[in-house]
């Protein structure tokens, strides 16, 4: 609303009021206890904001680029990217990109980019995708969008650049640390839908087999099917795997946790500015999975939801997690939608495990390390992947990678099945 006003030609006089009241009021509604000088501080600050905001309308050589909405989306741009890599104010064609993410369909290059080290990350590139196609890996670094260098380009900004119209191109620079390669490559923009569940398969000794590629809107419901299906077909363990999975909505990874273990089970708690937990998320529903063991696969690709549902069933003594250390994605963001169809996205509390390991910067560490270059992962994708037709396709012998995670999941699996059938056999034979 305040934006609308000022874009109709209200003064910086007036605004500096304006903000200097809503401080005040701020002030006394959340830091009862501030100096008089620290808000005496703050009015000086908000002065200086807007005689600074007056003489860049007035006097900036480009008059076009200093309309009010230009200049205030910018300090708001400026404001939150200066807390943390996750806190963005998004324009409303950015939060309608944010919404249609969510949904499970967008148009872009099919890869889910953060921020490590300061620079822009590739956390996973989607299959079938334009971004896996053209041969991204999880931890390569975005380093030019179209030409233009991405230093202090907010995550926002660049999923913006990144998204585009399907059949448009975009050339991106990148930097793979590994080998400290830089490669400039030209993609092109497709429509993206990404499926919940792939690979749904019943492998040797009754243990099945599924992925979870994204949590969104459709996850659980599309886990219950499989898991129902590969029950039918005589199921009697499970690889739930988890690996380059970028995470997700919180609602879908409690909804997949839940199933998982015993009603009234912590899935997960937040925590914000203060020791008390914001929130606390607790397993309900009436379906409960609970007489197969469990193995989840986890690799630094995974993260933030992934992250939730894996330290979920580690600290609840529901699965043995294999592979390695997951991303350490795990902020909490709340949406706050503007009147002009904007929206903050601000960090507001981290996640913590039931047994209270934080997971921001920190991750889930498996039980059993079991390494895996990203290139590997790449390959095994790419094998495991099918034509057009249907038909899998050709892959030279030489090229193909042993999927060690999981030769290492199942030979868990089958050594608890083992104990468990000897611990229930004299029981048994007593009757």
């Amino acid at each position: 609303m305040v934006l609308k006003t000022l874009g109709r030609g209200v003064g910086w006089m007036a605004l500096a009021s304006l903000l200097a009241v809503n401080l005040v009021m701020g002030a006394r509604l959340q830091i009862q206890g501030a100096a008089t000088d620290d808000r005496d501080a703050g009015f000086e600050k908000i002065a200086l904001f807007t005689r600074v905001l007056e003489q860049v309308r007035e006097q900036y050589v480009d008059a076009g680029k200093t309309s009010y909405q230009e200049l205030i989306y910018g300090a708001l741009r400026g404001m939150l990217q200066s807390l943390d890599p996750h806190s963005q104010f998004l324009d409303p064609d950015m939060y309608k990109d944010m919404k249609d993410e969510t949904a499970g369909e967008f148009g872009g290059l099919g890869i889910v980019i953060g921020t490590k080290d300061g620079m822009l990350t590739v956390i996973a590139p989607m299959e079938d995708t334009p971004g896996f196609k053209a041969g991204l890996l999880p931890g390569d670094k975005i380093m030019e969008i179209d030409g233009q260098s991405t230093d202090g380009v907010s995550l926002a900004e660049a999923v913006k650049k990144l998204r585009g119209a399907p059949g448009t191109k975009v050339t991106i620079g990148i930097l793979r640390p590994k080998t400290e390669e830089i490669r400039t490559l030209e993609l092109v923009r497709a429509r993206i839908n990404i499926p919940s569940v792939k690979n749904t398969e019943l492998l040797d000794d009754g243990i099945g087999y599924l992925r979870i590629v994204q949590f969104n809107d459709p996850t659980a419901k599309a886990v219950h099917e499989a898991v129902q299906t590969l029950q039918a077909q005589g199921m009697r363990a499970l690889v739930l795997d988890l690996r380059n999975n970028p995470g997700g909505l919180l609602t879908s990874a409690i909804e997949v946790a839940e199933k998982f273990v015993r009603r009234g089970d912590m899935i997960v708690f937040t925590q914000g500015r203060n020791e008390k937990p914001l929130q606390t998320f607790r397993a309900k529903g009436r379906t409960h999975y609970l007489d197969f063991p469990v193995v989840i696969l986890i690799n630094g690709a995974s993260a933030s939801a992934a992250e939730i549902v894996a330290g979920a069933l580690q600290d609840q003594r529901r699965a043995i997690l294999v592979g390695e250390k997951t991303f350490g994605k795990g902020s909490v963001q709340s949406v706050l939608q503007l009147d002009d169809g904007s929206a903050i996205r601000l960090t507001t509390a981290h996640y913590y495990t039931p047994s209270k390991r934080v997971i921001q910067e920190q991750g889930i560490e498996p039980d059993v390390v079991v390494p895996m270059p990203p290139e590997d992962w790449h390959q095994l994708m790419l094998q495991r992947a099918t034509t057009e037709n249907g038909a899998p396709k050709q892959v030279p012998e030489a090229a193909r990678v042993k999927d060690l995670q999981l030769e290492r999941a199942l030979d868990i699996l089958k050594g608890v099945m083992i104990f468990t059938a000897q611990q229930e056999t004299p029981a048994m034979a007593m009757h």
